[in-house]
């Protein structure tokens, strides 16, 4: 504009009105005026030395082009840790070191800061929650899983029917050489439950600039708890025709229908499988349940060496015994007046010797003593222990020493077959009707694929308009589950095989997560997975 201000044929104005006119255009003064002079005779002797503009949002060019002064921001940064903000970069702006190393005069507003934040990788969001780690190395649920666990799912899955990335069948069990239903292919029915509450909606989401904060309840609202079982091969378990189902919705609380118990559990299981012989006499099923304290009980009677004695009993002292919920005739524990349930206390089951003769755990009839347990050391010797009285009843703590074989009285008794191999209630009701039944390992959420499904389930409940009645919430659960279909729990399903996968081949945690991410499209990982691991750790320590 200035040069064809100066130029032009019809009315030509001097170089400095030229300027002084273009500047008034741009609502500059004198000071602008005198810059397009100067910009302009670098720009007729130089085409390509064009002024470049270093204002606001208009501006080109970046500080953080400087590549240096990035990596020292994202290096403090992270010194910083967890709690980093964008403040932080204002101040680290404002070290003078820093500003004469990259001729800064001062440092950038807080506006500024916080698009810097987006540009070093920050995102201003929840913190991101992964699987659990409390207790998932502990070395009694490492070796759980290593020993018992995957060798146990690795011979069952043999006869059972695999599933490609896009979720089809691709890998049926050969047929059998001999027919019988031993033989027959076997599915899996993952089991567990969740809890819906009333007033459980989506925290993040797109907010309007002028929308204004509304009243909501107060609390979480009503809860149902649902439990259910998948299987890959159907999806939620239920009837051919959808008449039957073994889903139990149950509305928690002592007030309510109670809480959910091992009776509850084994209910669920007898309607299962009830369904499996009724309309599934194709399949065998093994049940996948979770490591709970419900799921885990032993008859109340079963043998347990946990609070024994060394001695007999002492005369005045209580019988030793296994204290067990009454319960009343509806089968619901009954109450004391104070809140807590009413106990009471039985004999525990005969052991068994070496030999499969029953040993009775209190002197028999006609002793000085009968009735009166025997205390661990006279059933050590018993059993052919000699010098178990010489022996401590527990190591401190019951931490005994790695492969101690005779270190106390109690760490011997917890060994013996028919201590270490006593059922769970649920693995014995299963058992007599034909059925596997397997745990998984403690705090191991990652290889149960209904977890995934109830994400999926509560994720389509939010879309739901808040309501605070109980009908609401049962038809809009409903509704949510409805929502989780075969090919969402094949895909969780092929998820938690990359993590078995994974640990078998010798990853921990955080390298099962990472690899199940890395070969999402997989049921299985490469040979070489745990060389591939160490090398991105090493790369990532590096950094």
């Amino acid at each position: 504009m200035l040069l064809w201000l100066f130029i032009r044929p019809l009315k030509q104005h001097s170089w400095v009105e030229a300027s002084v006119q273009t500047a008034s255009a741009f609502e500059g003064g004198p000071g602008l005026a005198k810059r397009l002079r100067s910009w302009a005779r670098a720009f007729i002797s130089d085409r390509h030395a064009l002024p470049i503009e270093m204002r606001g949002l208009d501006s080109r060019h970046s500080l953080l082009e400087n590549e240096e002064l990035k990596k020292i921001l994202m290096e403090q940064l992270v010194k910083i840790g967890k709690y980093v903000r964008a403040l932080d970069i204002v101040e680290l702006l404002t070290d003078p070191e820093i500003q004469a190393e990259f001729g800064l005069k001062k440092t950038v507003c807080l506006s500024t800061a916080q698009v810097w934040m987006h540009e070093l990788g920050f995102r201003w969001m929840r913190t991101p929650q992964g699987q659990y780690i409390d207790g998932h190395e502990r070395p009694d649920v490492t070796s759980y899983r290593q020993i018992s666990f995957l060798p146990r799912l690795a011979e069952l899955d043999c006869n059972v029917p695999q599933y490609d990335p896009d979720n089809n069948l691709v890998s049926t069990p050969p047929p059998a050489p001999v027919c019988g239903p031993q033989n027959r292919p076997l599915l899996y029915l993952y089991h567990d439950e969740s809890t819906f509450y009333a007033h459980d909606r989506r925290e993040k989401r797109w907010v309007a600039p002028n929308e204004k904060a509304v009243p909501r309840k107060k609390g979480e609202g009503k809860s149902l708890m649902v439990a259910d079982l998948i299987c890959p091969e159907f999806g939620w378990f239920q009837s051919k025709d959808g008449e039957r189902s073994a889903r139990v919705i149950f509305r928690a609380g002592k007030a309510r229908d109670g809480y959910f118990t091992n009776q509850d559990i084994l209910d669920q299981l007898t309607t299962a499988m009830d369904i499996c012989e009724s309309d599934y006499p194709e399949y065998r099923f093994c049940f996948v349940l979770d490591n709970a304290t419900t799921h885990l009980k032993r008859a109340d009677d079963a043998l347990s060496a946990r609070h024994m004695s060394k001695g007999p009993t002492r005369p005045g002292n209580p019988m030793f015994g296994v204290e067990t919920n009454v319960t009343g005739p509806d089968g619901k524990p009954v109450y004391r007046p104070d809140g807590k349930i009413l106990k009471e206390k039985i004999r525990m089951r005969d052991a068994r010797l070496p030999d499969g003769t029953p040993q009775s755990l209190y002197f028999t009839h006609g002793h000085p003593d009968a009735g009166v347990f025997k205390g661990m050391a006279q059933l050590l010797e018993e059993r052919g222990f000699h010098g178990a009285r010489q022996l401590r009843a527990e190591c401190p703590g019951f931490k005994c020493p790695p492969l101690a074989e005779r270190c106390c009285c109690r760490r011997l008794l917890y060994n013996q077959p028919d201590f270490r191999e006593v059922e769970t209630l649920v693995e014995t009701h299963c058992h007599a009707r034909g059925f596997e039944a397997v745990f998984l390992p403690k705090f191991h959420c990652e290889l149960n694929p209904i977890e995934q499904c109830w994400c999926v389930a509560k994720r389509t409940y939010w879309e739901f308009p808040p309501s605070s009645l109980e009908a609401d919430l049962e038809q809009n659960m409903v509704k949510a589950l409805n929502a989780v279909t075969v090919q969402h729990v094949r895909k969780f399903y092929n998820r938690t095989q990359r993590f078995m996968d994974a640990y078998r081949k010798g990853l921990m945690g955080d390298g099962a997560s990472w690899a199940a991410k890395r070969y999402s499209g997989h049921r299985t990982l490469p040979h070489n997975i745990l060389a591939q691991f160490d090398k991105v750790r090493s790369e990532r320590q590096k950094q």
